[in-house]
């Protein structure tokens, strides 16, 4: 008698009876459709030319508004501070001259209970507010949807207007040399003294009017964001 034929064993469950096979006639190696044997998905690897690059080089790069916006503030600033120059000759004009008197050997103040020397420090302080109050005006009218960046230029350029004024009236004004001038004049001659600017905080009033006026026309006067769309109101009576 023969022993039986055994039968061959079925291979276990968790082995692919594909693997170690090499590929089937016309599919190629790698294909896709031959699932991952480490059992984790595969996943796509990025094209090249890095595209997260390109869209965050988009982002860095200010928009066409805010260069708009960047411009229009420079030439703002410009523009105020060329002003500055006429500050300067109005106040050369409108300030009150401090008489001085010489007796040979010293120069002394003419009237000395007299506060003509705290006044340029005065009038160089109206006009600043109200040159930065008529600037802010024209800004306003010409530019009205213009953002911060032109309050800055508005800041700036009152800056630098104020300080032309001043170094434009101290240049015109009365020589500082007191001494060299006092000799010109002669003994007991009255003569104007040079024009100063006590308070340094004048050289703000400009900016700040400005940025105060400016900021008032636009909450005031200035266009409104469009209210956002209420959600239709789902009807009770259609249930």
């Amino acid at each position: 008698m023969t022993a039986p034929l055994t039968p061959h064993d079925p291979p276990p469950p968790h082995e692919d009876p594909a693997e170690g096979r090499p590929p089937a006639h016309g599919q190629p190696a790698g294909d896709s459709s031959v699932p991952n044997p480490s059992g984790y998905p595969q996943h796509p690897e990025p094209p090249s030319g890095h595209p997260e690059d390109a869209g965050h080089s988009e982002h860095s790069e200010p928009g066409p508004e805010l260069r708009a916006e960047l411009v229009q503030a420079s030439v703002v600033a410009i523009a105020v501070a060329v002003s500055g120059v006429l500050l300067g000759l109005l106040w050369l004009w409108l300030a009150p001259k401090v008489p001085l008197v010489s007796d040979g050997t010293a120069v002394y103040l003419k009237n000395s209970e007299g506060e003509d020397a705290i006044g340029a420090d005065g009038v160089f302080t109206l006009l600043g507010l109200a040159f930065g109050a008529v600037s802010a005006l024209i800004v306003f009218l010409l530019f009205r949807h213009g953002g911060i960046a032109l309050v800055i230029g508005l800041a700036i350029g009152g800056v630098l207007a104020s300080v032309i004024a001043w170094r434009l009236g101290l240049w015109m004004g009365p020589t500082s040399d007191v001494v060299a001038h006092a000799k010109e004049a002669g003994k007991g001659v009255t003569f104007d003294g040079p024009l100063k600017l006590g308070a340094k905080g004048a050289l703000l009033a400009w900016s700040v009017a400005a940025m105060v006026i400016h900021l008032a026309l636009t909450g005031l006067f200035g266009p409104r964001d469009p209210e956002p769309a209420l959600p239709p109101v789902a009807n009770p009576e259609a249930r």
